[in-house]
């Protein structure tokens, strides 16, 4: 570990003394109470888990006579390019059912997420889940999280395919290689493997016996589709591609969205290009970035420790030297390429080999039955009746491929008939938003997200109707804390929980992810977010030049002149 005449944070010390992740975590796991320790809680991060409670239930838990907490668990599944399969999907739904909330979650990172799982039943829903091919290690912690690539099932061309395919690569090259995860969750705790013993060998010759100082995100795209914010991640990759064929890919570093509003020392960053690297180099070439991160990012202070500062306080220049010195030989300068579109992949479209994929709008990522439709039903039939591929995408968002053109007709019979809202019926608005978990669940929201933007989604499309703009395509995305899981920085708008029901509001950014956004009021009420996003509107209505965007024409004007535009 670099610096290590200084003080580490707590959490450096749990990992020393972890035993690669292990700590006490197996004796936990069986020790008769509902909740981890604070140190386990540090490790099973790293096992996809983090330990929540449901903060509507304390005051019915007090009033019987409890501590005020109802433990639970929120698992998340690692799924590289959030691909999967009918089967695998469907036993996801089932887990959810019998061992969860009765809901599951598509993420802004293109995984799944199990919430309200008691910890008696953790280690039954990651032995279900390795039954079907899939894993929860690495999708949190201080490691490398789920990969994301643009999961568009696209068969009349091999890119897709090529970066679709170097995503699981890079998913099984950075996943963590200690013994414990077989160890505590899918082994018999009587009869199962041993703890593996370090007899001199390197358990991770990647992150080490400390792993990394915070968590990494890697992402890649084509430039003609930045479907998964690619200048969001802490590594980032465009694949450069000629005549069908990635002759190579332009490295992004830096990237990353969460802020604390009262530490100015952190701040939401984009991705900074490095170099351009051919495909053999690759993974060798991202191994010596997250090296150089493991030994050279802050352990002191976690606010501070994710890849952006790292980056920042050395140089791009002095970074890129010591990646060179790492990697054990020059980088060139990046390619002149860079991101140029966007595609969110809803609808049908043409597979390329005689089949179509459809993207469904799925809101804030919710698979759930209620009141007012069946999606999660849905599903389960299309899946059982179609057998489709099953594709997440990064905006939360679910793709069906391998559908026969005589059953297109049945896909979207199966939705209407369980009152699903097909996504060539919705509004723009409600097409280019999302949302994060937050309230109750998330322990560090703030105040209400998922729960709360629908309704605003529902009092602004009206209002967007009105003034004529519902061609528009901007996005909205909010999120109950800094944060910033839902990417909201970059976004046209973003809305940031600040304190209870209040919100901090972003303008300026932009559909293609490559520019940030600026804080245009801070504190809003939830109840004023509309009016002031109406009164933006409207004057975006009257003063935007041809063709420009929403998030340009607040970029142009500014937040001051847009004040003053607005009336304040």
């Amino acid at each position: 570990m670099a610096s290590t005449d200084k003080k580490l944070s707590p959490v450096e010390g749990i990992k020393d003394d972890s035993n690669y992740l292990r700590g006490n975590i197996a004796t936990e796991m069986v020790d008769g109470t509902d909740h981890f320790s604070k140190e386990s809680i540090q490790l099973i991060k790293h096992f996809g888990m983090y330990q929540q409670d449901d903060r509507d239930a304390r005051a019915a838990s007090r009033a019987a006579g409890g501590s005020g907490k109802e433990y639970i668990m929120m698992v998340r599944t690692r799924l590289p390019a959030g691909l999967l399969t009918s089967k695998q999907l469907m036993e996801e739904l089932d887990l959810c059912d019998e061992l969860g909330n009765g809901t599951l979650r598509i993420t802004s990172r293109q995984a799944t997420q199990f919430h309200g799982i008691h910890k008696d039943n953790v280690r039954t829903l990651m032995q279900r889940m390795k039954g079907v091919g899939l894993t929860t290690l690495g999708a949190c912690g201080d490691v490398n999280r789920n990969v994301m690539c643009c999961p568009a099932p696209f068969k009349n061309n091999q890119l897709h395919n090529q970066i679709q395919d170097m995503s699981f690569q890079l998913a099984d090259h950075f996943a963590p290689k200690t013994g414990a995860y077989r160890e505590i969750f899918l082994q018999d705790p009587e009869t199962g493997e041993k703890e593996q013993v370090d007899t001199g060998e390197t358990i991770e010759p990647i992150y080490g016996k400390h792993y990394l100082p915070r968590k990494f995100k890697m992402g890649i795209c084509l430039p003609e589709d930045n479907c998964i914010d690619v200048y969001t991640q802490d590594l980032g990759m465009i694949a450069i591609h000629e005549e069908g064929k990635i002759i190579g890919y332009n490295i992004l570093v830096g990237g990353g969205m969460g802020r604390t509003p009262s530490a100015d020392k952190t701040y939401p960053a984009l991705g900074m290009k490095l170099t351009y690297v051919s495909p053999e180099d690759l993974i060798p070439v991202c191994e010596a970035i997250v090296k150089v991160q493991r030994d050279f990012g802050n352990r002191e202070d976690r606010k501070v420790a994710r890849l952006k500062y790292t980056v920042r306080n050395m140089g791009l220049d002095e970074f890129k030297k010591k990646v060179e010195e790492y990697f054990g030989r020059d980088l060139p300068d990046p390619h002149p390429a860079d991101v140029t579109d966007f595609d969110d992949h809803k609808g049908w479209s043409e597979q390329g080999d005689g089949n179509w994929f459809y993207g469904l709008n799925v809101e804030n990522g919710r698979i759930a039955d209620n009141e007012t439709h069946s999606l999660k039903t849905a599903i389960r039939e299309i899946c059982t009746t179609l057998d489709p591929g099953i594709h997440f995408t990064g905006h939360q968002d679910i793709i069906f491929s391998g559908i026969a053109e005589a059953d297109k007709g049945k896909l979207e019979d199966i939705l209407r008939k369980h009152k699903v809202v097909l996504t060539e019926e919705i509004s723009n608005t409600l097409r280019w938003s999302m949302a994060c978990v937050a309230w109750p669940t998330c322990g560090l929201s703030i105040t209400e997200s998922e729960r709360a933007l629908p309704g605003m989604v529902d009092d602004l499309e009206k209002e967007v109707e009105k003034l004529g703009l519902s061609g528009e395509k901007f996005t909205m995305r909010m999120t109950g804390c800094p944060n910033g899981c839902a990417r909201p920085y970059n976004s046209d708008i973003g809305l940031v929980g600040r304190a209870k029901e209040k919100y901090t509001m972003f303008l300026g950014g932009r559909l293609l992810g490559n520019r940030l956004s600026y804080i245009y009021k801070d504190m809003v009420p939830a109840d004023e977010v509309v009016p002031e996003l109406v009164k933006v509107l409207t004057v975006f209505k009257e003063q935007r030049v041809e063709g420009e965007s929403l998030g340009d024409f607040c970029d142009r004007l500014g937040q001051e002149k847009l004040l003053e535009a607005t009336g304040g």
